[in-house]
């Protein structure tokens, strides 16, 4: 059995329900004790940057802000592709609590460091 989880992100507010839910998960397996790790790629880079997901809001769930916002102070890592959020212009930009840049190689390190390797979804 592991103990580390990740989340792979590489949608943001272009598709609200991926975006949410997976945040949902993120929150579900912090809250099940794992130690998680959310990856943001391509356009959910735009997540990790303070007021990048206001007014994103599903039908059904919470606001995706208050999801990142829990997530984050509930001591999940968030990671923001540091090549992604660059080309975006978005490098030199506050991140949500919990955030860092990072690239693949921070990835590789949580999903294969320790005792055992992490279970993943991407969404």
């Amino acid at each position: 059995m592991t103990d580390r989880f990740c989340v792979n992100l590489s949608t943001g507010a272009e598709n609200v329900d991926k975006a949410t839910v997976a945040f949902v998960v993120a929150n579900a397996a912090q809250a099940s004790g794992k130690e998680v790790l959310v990856f943001l790629t391509i356009e959910a880079v735009r997540l990790g940057i303070v007021g990048g997901a206001e007014g994103i809001h599903a039908a059904g769930f919470a606001p995706l802000a208050d999801l990142i916002d829990s997530f984050g102070k509930g001591g999940g890592k968030i990671l923001v592709c540091t090549p992604c959020a660059k080309v975006r212009g978005l490098d030199e930009k506050p991140l949500v609590h919990g955030g860092v840049l990072g690239g693949g190689a921070g990835l590789v390190d949580f999903m294969t460091s320790g005792e055992s390797t992490a279970a993943s979804v991407s969404y």
